[in-house]
């Protein structure tokens, strides 16, 4: 009786300890969300976006010069994998990132996989009370 239980518990130990894998790339064929576009006049185009952990996003984000705005998604950003950020068709590689600036026209390119569920919040520093925040949902 002792065996057979402990070849169960050394069968539940190996299938709880066994490394899970994600099948194929998960940094190619991003999905392209709306473009956010930040505005002079106190305004984003787009204020909610819906994830899933695990895929592949792009999203542009841009300003159109006519204020300096700081984007900022300090949660969002603890909780994705960034594979790159583009700068006006310049690529940077970054470790870890908290928010973007704009201090003239521009747009930053970022393509990220979310590995954990959650709220989100992203806003332009100084006018969220206007109206400029939103959220990333990821399930």
């Amino acid at each position: 009786m002792h065996a057979k239980l402990a070849g169960v518990l050394t069968l539940i130990v190996a299938l709880h300890t066994a490394p899970i894998m994600a099948e194929g790339n998960l940094a190619s064929k991003p999905v392209d969300l709306p473009e956010l576009m930040l505005t002079g006049d106190l305004k984003m185009s787009q204020t909610e976006y819906q994830l899933e952990t695990g895929k592949y996003y792009r999203i542009s984000i841009s300003s159109d010069g006519q204020e300096e705005f700081a984007w900022f998604a300090p949660e969002l950003f603890r909780n994705v994998w960034v594979n790159q950020v583009v700068v006006n068709e310049l690529e940077v590689k970054a470790a870890d990132i908290y928010s973007l600036e704009f201090d003239a026209a521009g747009t930053f390119v970022l393509t990220f996989v979310p590995v954990r569920p959650g709220k989100y919040d992203f806003y332009v520093d100084g006018y969220a009370d206007k109206g400029m925040l939103g959220a990333f949902i990821v399930n």
